[in-house]
């Protein structure tokens, strides 16, 4: 029952490997789901910890991260190819009402980003797609081809918090549209548009980064996915089991926030109102420790992890 190695080439360094398993406090006998299997780092640790009749359901909206699952020979494993806000609909398939633990990996894994045919970095000339589920959805340079200024900037506003958001719709459109038209099809052509519009830059950061963010989270509806997801997470937990999830930008971990905090602090009553303790709103779940950051030494090795944090939660109730 021991998972196999991945060739090399699909290999995705795990970040918080140890601390977001560590959180899980896995019970070898235990249900457990990571919500984004990638390329099968938490999912081999968590297969470590458990006994011959503990189990972990494993999900991906990638087909080839799911491909890539089969190098894992474990029947404890149930791998599937669906987005983690279909979390409920994949365990009443698989007959289970509650689990142990639930694990989220948010954000785009290394091996997307490396794969020049995916669209997702302006380090390659490649045909600008950035969808994490290549079967099926619209990629970014055909909302691109029909999205009008005021939808860019929005996009690249919100999701990017791009300064500059409405001089590169306004670039992308006139490109569009113009009499000689040429519409933003390649990821160069892309990051090319970007760097002759931003007028400022960053200090080492490529003009193009946050735009490519913006439209990787709408393509993707990374935001909206993630607002469904963390409800079901929480409806699935066994009372005492645990949440643990790594964000990597301000907009996921935002949202993972805001969600703990109100469910830790459930409706906020009237000051004075007469009701017994017994009466009041529960909290539903107890925020555990501080949210946690990569060491030094693990951002040293792994430069991806610098924004990463993780927060943990557990299920409280009889």
């Amino acid at each position: 029952m021991t998972a196999e190695v991945l060739d090399a080439a699909d290999l995705h360094v795990t970040v918080l490997l140890a601390e977001a398993v560590e959180a899980l406090a896995v019970d070898p006998e235990g249900v457990y789901v990571d919500a984004t299997f990638g390329r099968g780092g938490h999912s081999r640790a968590i297969l470590a910890r458990l006994g011959d009749r503990g189990r972990l359901i494993a999900l991906d909206r990638d087909p080839r991260a799911v491909a890539a699952g089969d190098a894992i020979a474990d029947a404890r494993l149930n791998l599937v190819h669906a987005p983690f806000s279909e979390l409920s609909q994949v365990l009443a398939a698989q007959g289970i009402s509650a689990v142990d633990g639930i694990l989220f990996d948010l954000g785009v894994s290394s091996p997307q980003l490396d794969e020049a045919e995916r669209g997702f970095s302006f380090r390659f000339d490649a045909p600008l797609d950035m969808r994490m589920d290549t079967s099926s959805g619209e990629t970014a340079g055909e909302w691109l081809a029909r999205a009008s200024v005021r939808e860019i900037t929005e996009v690249l506003r919100n999701y990017g918090e791009e300064r500059f958001a409405y001089e590169i719709a306004k670039a992308i459109v006139a490109g569009r549209d113009g009499e000689d038209p040429q519409p933003v099809a390649t990821t160069r052509q892309l990051a090319t548009l970007v760097a002759a519009t931003v007028r400022t830059r960053e200090p080492g950061q490529h003009p193009a980064t946050r735009t490519f963010q913006a439209l990787r989270i709408h393509v993707n509806q990374e935001l909206e996915e993630l607002s469904l997801a963390l409800p079901q997470a929480m409806q699935a937990l066994k009372p005492g089991g645990r949440l643990a999830v790594i964000s990597f930008h301000s907009l996921e971990d935002r949202i993972v926030k805001r969600f703990l905090r109100a469910e830790e602090k459930p409706d906020n009553l009237p000051a004075r109102l007469p009701l017994r303790a017994s009466e009041l709103p529960q909290p539903r779940v107890k925020v555990l420790g501080k949210a946690m950051k990569p060491s030094q030494a693990e951002v040293a090795a792994n430069p991806r992890a610098r924004s990463a944090v993780l927060r943990v939660a557990e299920k409280l109730g009889a």
